[in-house]
């Protein structure tokens, strides 16, 4: 069985939702997982917050006007006047349940249930298309079998367990629909797998009934070997590791969500990445093994801060490194590079919420410096220490750049720079000169 995924833009218009056939082989086994469509989850995000700064009005104005925009969805959608009228009961009911909660007292539970609407109506509504143009398909409810624990980690094995039942309980039938992006909480709860979690979602299916094959379909033709929207030139890589994709993913290629690539990784799940606007285009295969001895491709982070602390007390000393980390870890803050000398440490952070308490906690240390509007430049490809020339290719393709911080060696994958987020422009398009 293989799991297909499609995005916000591939679902984003009726006459797109109806082309996903040109894809999908409803003769083949396949799960489809869909997110919601494009530009919903934005507005159920502004509607929630509307509830949640207690301006019910506007959370009624903003719902009604995101009803409005489905209604014409379906017009278009079916072609029949009961596709329609199935299609109208959908959408009325979940905005009937979307205002409802203007009379209920609005928490993040409630929250959580508004933004749930998205790919629930998305899902229902091409299985109600399928049903009208005599295509059969099984739409199976992800909330019934996709579950995250206390820590907001997915629960593999209890995904398996229950999705494989429900599969189990329709012999014969080849075309499964579901959700991205929702799950439940260790309490039951209806909650999500953050933004971008339809990724996700789909590598989590392929573990847990060990897939043939994850799909992603997006509206690029596979994972560049830079960031198209800012460099001229560039192509789509054929063929990556997981844990090149991995670092690629984190550091800023939009295309896949960061933590879509480990389920398929620890599964050895084959992951491709292809293009609904161009179904035949190869695309970027990931898998365990990839082409040795290259350097695959160069992406961007935006929105790094760096902190800078230097004390002579780190002279020698042993656990002065564990404690300041046990700072970032109390205000749960991941750090994505870090450097070091005998009286300094550099680390980079983009999440900056708890950043006032971190630096009072951090001057305890010593002094303390910040670094703003800085961005990561994460060059990718064949490091390993047994390799020579490409870390001095890299470093004098930035030398008229001034770099903040660089990191080399702590994996075989890649070499980071930290640059301020003005140089970004010119460090991409000079290093994809000089590499490519």
């Amino acid at each position: 069985m293989k799991i297909l995924k499609f995005g916000g833009t591939s679902v984003g218009s009726p006459e797109r939702m109806k082309k996903l056939l040109d894809i999908i082989r409803p003769g083949e086994q396949q799960i489809v997982v869909l997110s919601a469509v494009a530009g919903t989850t934005n507005s159920l995000v502004e509607i929630s917050q509307a509830y949640l700064n207690g301006d019910k009005r506007k959370a009624k104005e903003l719902a009604k006007s995101l009803h409005d925009k489905y209604l014409v969805f379906i017009r278009e959608l079916f072609a029949t006047d009961q596709g329609y009228n199935h299609g109208k009961d959908l959408v009325d009911y979940h905005f009937n349940l979307v205002t409802s909660f203007a009379n209920e007292l609005f928490t993040p539970i409630e929250e959580k249930i508004i933004l749930a609407q998205g790919e629930l109506l998305s899902t229902t509504l091409y299985h109600f298309y399928l049903a009208e143009i005599g295509v059969p398909s099984v739409l199976l409810p992800a909330l019934d079998f996709m579950k995250i624990d206390e820590d907001n980690e997915p629960v593999i094995p209890y995904i398996g367990q229950h999705l494989q039942p429900l599969i189990d309980k329709y012999p014969g039938k080849m075309l499964f629909i579901t959700q991205g992006y929702i799950c439940r909480n260790a309490f039951g709860e209806i909650d999500n797998l953050r933004r971008g979690g339809s990724d996700y979602t789909a590598s989590l299916i392929g573990a847990a009934i060990l897939a043939e094959e994850v799909q992603i379909w997006t509206d690029i033709d596979g994972m560049h070997n830079n960031d198209p929207r800012i460099v001229k030139g560039t192509k789509p890589i054929a063929r990556l590791s997981f844990d090149e994709a991995a670092e690629l993913a984190y550091f800023g290629a939009k295309i896949l969500h960061p933590q879509s690539v480990f389920p398929a990784h620890k599964y050895k799940i084959p992951v491709r990445l292809l293009n609904t606007m161009e179904p035949s285009a190869a695309g970027t295969l990931i898998t365990a093994e990839s082409d040795k001895g290259s350097i695959k491709s160069i992406a961007a982070k935006d929105g790094i801060t760096a902190i800078k602390v230097q004390s002579s007390r780190m002279l020698l000393a042993y656990g002065f490194l564990r404690r300041v980390f046990e700072i970032f870890e109390r205000y749960k803050t991941p750090i994505d590079m870090i450097t070091t000398s005998e009286v300094a440490v550099s680390v980079t952070i983009d999440d900056t919420r708890n950043l006032d308490e971190i630096v009072k906690e951090l001057n305890d240390f010593g002094s303390v410096e910040i670094d703003y509007d800085q961005t990561i430049i994460c060059v990718v490809g064949d490091f390993g220490a047994e390799k020579h020339g490409y870390a001095a290719r890299v470093l004098e393709a930035v030398k008229h750049i001034p770099l903040r911080m660089i990191s080399y060696g702590g994996s075989n994958y890649n070499i980071s720079l930290l640059v301020s987020n003005e140089e970004k422009t010119e460090a991409l398009r000079s290093l994809h000169n000089r590499i490519f």
